[in-house]
């Protein structure tokens, strides 16, 4: 079957893109605002997009023309960690993923451990074994939407942290240890199951 955009009502596009677009990684964003109220919230339009240097894409949807509150604290101060989902966090990145008032600390909510960066202001979970503290170096707003569209935000990676416990020799990361989680459709996760090999002619 052919859906062409224009024909297709938005509700019915976002099931087909995030029932077919998958398996994909979760950014765990963490900012603060003006008043240095921290906020958490889960991402799975993300992934890196370089590596020469680091940097990391997500974006985040302006459902009825309003930003989130990270979108908001990003423009502000140019600044968030992305916290990486593992199967021991995916209930409190759930938590996470509640609308709740600007004022909330989703930390709390969530009751996960902030703990400081090195470089930035916002905090990072302790509870992740990896964090990615990032400076945004562009944002751009989608056009020609209905409802809000989209902001994406590249962020450059200043500095990362990874747990000794995932690490192996010649900085391999062990799957087995590190148990990353992804975003599949609706109410759905995976986790990474049978793992194969195809060697690069």
């Amino acid at each position: 079957m052919q859906f062409d955009i224009q024909n297709t009502e938005s509700s019915a596009l976002y099931k087909l893109l995030t029932g077919t677009v998958i398996p994909r990684p979760i950014a765990w964003v963490s900012t603060v605002d003006s008043f240095g109220n921290n906020n958490l919230a889960p991402f799975s339009f993300f992934n890196v997009v370089s590596e020469d240097p680091p940097h990391v894409m997500f974006s985040t949807v302006r459902t009825g023309n309003k930003n989130k509150d990270t979108l908001n604290n990003i423009i502000l101060n140019k600044q968030f960690v992305v916290n990486l989902v593992t199967e021991d966090v995916v209930e409190q990145m759930n938590t996470t993923s509640q609308s709740v008032a600007s004022d909330v600390d989703e930390f709390e909510l969530a009751n996960v451990t902030p703990i400081d960066s090195i470089y930035i202001k916002p905090k990072r979970v302790k509870e992740s074994l990896v964090h990615f503290e990032c400076e945004m170096v562009h944002h751009y707003f989608i056009e020609n939407h209905q409802n809000g569209g989209a902001c994406i935000i590249i962020g450059k990676i200043i500095t990362m942290h990874i747990d000794d416990s995932i690490l192996q020799e010649n900085h391999r990361i062990n799957l087995e240890t590190y148990k990353p989680v992804a975003r599949l459709a609706g109410s759905n996760y995976s986790k990474l199951g049978e793992i194969f090999s195809i060697k690069r002619g």
